[in-house]
């Protein structure tokens, strides 16, 4: 069963409920790495919280929400191997995890009411990554990440087959 991790700072933590009881009823199961209440913290320690659940395998994808989605989107993706998402409509979170491989989903919870934020996770958890010309940016995003220049110039000039469709 795919497992998603869960993470919010105070303002979040209203909406983060409802979230993921809606998760957990299209099967997926759920892990809340905090915040638990709505009493004022900081999102980068919820957001790293559940970015690092995913990095190492311990969760498949996560879900982040803060007030606007970005600041805790920003903390996600401080750790390696996350590629983090802020949206607050369904088609950009489906095509970020066709394109870009996505694999936390950030949102605001005054941004957007439990209604959108149920269509987005929907879209962004029934997408799949196309691969193809899209694995290569993605590669080539894990190249910067890396710092490697030389394995980014690779990646760009690379004909492998895997990039060509």
């Amino acid at each position: 069963m795919t497992k998603i991790a869960f993470g919010s700072d105070h303002v979040g933590y209203i909406l983060k409920p409802t979230v993921m009881k809606y998760v957990e009823s299209l099967g997926y199961e759920t892990v809340d790495y905090g915040t638990y209440s709505d009493k004022r913290t900081d999102y980068p320690i919820y957001g790293q919280k559940a970015a690092e659940a995913v990095a190492s395998g311990e969760c498949d994808l996560g879900v982040v929400i803060c007030g606007t989605g970005v600041g805790i989107s920003l903390a996600a993706n401080k750790v390696k191997g996350i590629r983090a998402v802020c949206c607050s409509e369904p088609y950009s979170a489906q095509l970020s995890r066709q394109h870009n491989n996505t694999n936390v989903l950030a949102f605001g919870s005054r941004v957007v009411g439990s209604e959108l934020a149920k269509m987005i996770v929907k879209d962004w958890l029934d997408a799949d990554f196309l691969g193809g010309r899209h694995e290569r940016r993605v590669d080539e995003l894990g190249a910067i990440e890396d710092n490697s220049i030389d394995e980014f110039k690779k990646i760009k000039d690379s004909n492998a087959k895997k990039y060509l469709d």
